[in-house]
C-alpha cells in the first residue's frame, strides 16, 4: 500500500505512523503545502493521511493553500480513497463533508480520557476508555451520514467514520517523544489556562506512563482501518 501524507507544518509530522508503515512494507510520500509542494494524482496513493497543525480550516486568507487542500480532499473522497484525518485533518474532513467547524468554547490540551461511543469494527481493538494526547482549540459537528466513534468530557466530537472509507480523529495517538516536544515548543504560547488545559509541567509528568501506550492505540486503529 502507498500512503500519502499531507503535512501542514514542519514540526507536526506522522510520528509512530511512519514506523508502522515501514514495519508493514508500505511506501510513503508527502505533500507539504508550507513548502509549496503539489498534491498527487489519485492513482499514486492508496491511503491519504491528513495531519494536524495550528491553523484553522477557516484561515484561507492567511494560508491560501487551505482552499486547494479542501478541493483535493473532496476529490479524494469522490475517488473512493481511504482517508484518515488527525486533529486539523479531522476538521478539514468534517468541513468538506458539510459540517460546521468552529472555535471551541474551551481548548483541550494535555492527556485526557477518550471514550468510545460506537462498537464499530474500526475501534473494536481499542479499550472502551483510554488516555491520549490532545492539542486543539476548534471543534466540529458530526457530518451527515457519519458515525461518531469517540468523545471526551471536554469535546463531544472526537472522531467519526464515514462510509467505512473516511475516518477522523481529533486527538493524537501518533504522538512520540520528539513530536510531543516539538508541538509543545511551537504551540505552548497559544495555551489558555482553563478546565481542559494542562500545564506543561502536568503534561510532562504523565509522559512516562502514557506515551508508550500511544503507538498501540494508533496501530490498532490503522490495522482495523485498512481492513474495512
Amino acid at each position: 500500500m502507498h500512503i500519502h501524507f499531507i503535512q501542514h507544518v514542519s514540526f507536526e509530522y506522522p510520528g509512530s505512523i511512519i514506523r508502522w508503515a515501514a514495519e508493514h512494507g508500505h511506501t510513503t510520500s508527502f505533500t507539504k503545502p508550507f513548502e509549496h509542494s503539489v498534491f498527487p494524482s489519485m492513482d499514486l496513493f492508496d491511503l491519504l493521511i491528513i495531519l494536524g497543525g495550528p491553523m484553522g480550516i477557516y484561515e484561507e486568507e492567511k494560508f491560501p493553500w487551505i482552499a486547494d487542500e479542501k478541493k483535493f480532499i473532496r476529490a479524494s473522497i469522490a475517488a473512493d480513497k481511504k482517508i484518515l484525518g488527525i486533529c486539523l485533518g479531522s476538521q478539514l474532513i468534517a468541513h468538506v463533508l458539510g459540517a460546521k467547524v468552529v472555535p471551541h468554547i474551551l481548548q483541550e490540551i494535555g492527556w485526557w480520557p477518550v471514550l468510545k461511543t460506537n462498537n464499530h469494527p474500526l475501534t473494536e481493538s481499542l479499550p472502551g476508555e483510554f488516555i491520549s494526547f490532545h492539542l486543539h482549540g476548534d471543534t466540529f459537528d458530526l457530518p451527515e451520514g457519519a458515525e461518531q466513534l469517540f468523545r471526551t468530557k471536554g469535546c463531544e466530537q472526537q472522531g467519526f467514520i464515514y462510509k467505512n472509507k473516511v475516518a477522523a480523529i481529533q486527538f493524537h495517538p501518533e504522538i512520540e517523544q520528539e513530536l510531543l516536544q516539538n508541538m509543545m515548543e511551537h504551540e505552548k504560547g497559544s495555551f489558555i489556562q482553563s478546565t481542559y488545559v494542562q500545564s506543561e509541567e502536568e503534561i510532562r509528568k504523565h509522559i512516562p506512563q502514557q506515551l508508550p501506550l500511544q503507538p498501540t492505540y494508533m496501530q490498532a486503529f490503522l490495522e482495523n482501518f485498512v481492513k474495512l
